[in-house]
């Protein structure tokens, strides 16, 4: 049997570990959680002890490291085929992999003007052209994906899409950056799930601030 042990940082900040995170949990695949915290601008140290990028989120599997947010989704799709993580057909399948390699390399101008944190009033940001253009695409990713599929997530039930894009959920309410009603409804379900509550909640508790992730 799987021994997973999954290494995050700061929930309020932490978007690349928010993805595994909400989407083992969501889909009840066991695992121990080890949250370690970011030491400000410094970075932290103990991050060496358990990641070879240093960087977290990691999942530990045994004498396994997996390392990166996707890889870490993919692996569990794998060792838990059951669940879903991927949809079921081949062409939907093909489709949610393309959308999350895009939420994965791509949108640089609205992650750096927008960072996740939680715990901001939800007041609406001036942004750029370049951030504009990102929030754009993202609407219409979510569109088309919940035309076809009928939603209520991106692929009906909840995927590694839908986890690949949930901080980017949290920043479009943080900043007010869409008044599109897809984006409003997808939203919706979004953070209606029981695994976002938990995370959110845990999110905004937390004693940590770093200021280079406050806009």
């Amino acid at each position: 049997m799987p021994d997973l042990e999954l290494f995050i940082g700061n929930k309020n900040y932490s978007s690349w570990s928010f993805r595994p995170w909400i989407a083992l949990t969501h889909k009840r695949i066991p695992f121990r959680e080890n949250l370690v915290p970011f030491d400000f601008e410094a970075g932290n140290p103990d991050f060496a002890a358990f990641s070879p990028s240093r960087k977290v989120p990691v999942l530990k599997d045994g004498d396994l490291t997996v390392w990166d947010s996707l890889a870490i989704l993919e692996y569990a799709a794998e060792l838990f085929p059951e669940t879903g993580l991927w949809p079921e057909s081949g062409a939907a399948r093909a489709t949610a992999r393309s959308v999350s390699a895009e939420m994965h390399s791509g949108f640089a101008a609205l992650r750096e003007a927008c960072p996740m944190n939680m715990r901001r009033e939800r007041t609406a940001l001036a942004v750029d052209d370049a951030v504009k253009s990102d929030i754009a695409r993202i609407v219409d990713i979510w569109s088309d994906c919940l035309n076809v599929s009928g939603g209520p997530f991106l692929f009906g039930e909840f995927t590694i899409a839908d986890a690949m894009y949930a901080p980017i959920v949290s920043r479009f309410d943080s900043y007010r950056l869409s008044d599109d009603a897809v984006a409003g409804r997808y939203h919706d379900t979004m953070t209606g799930t029981a695994a976002w509550t938990a995370w959110e909640a845990a999110a905004v508790r937390e004693p940590w601030t770093i200021q280079s992730e406050t806009v």
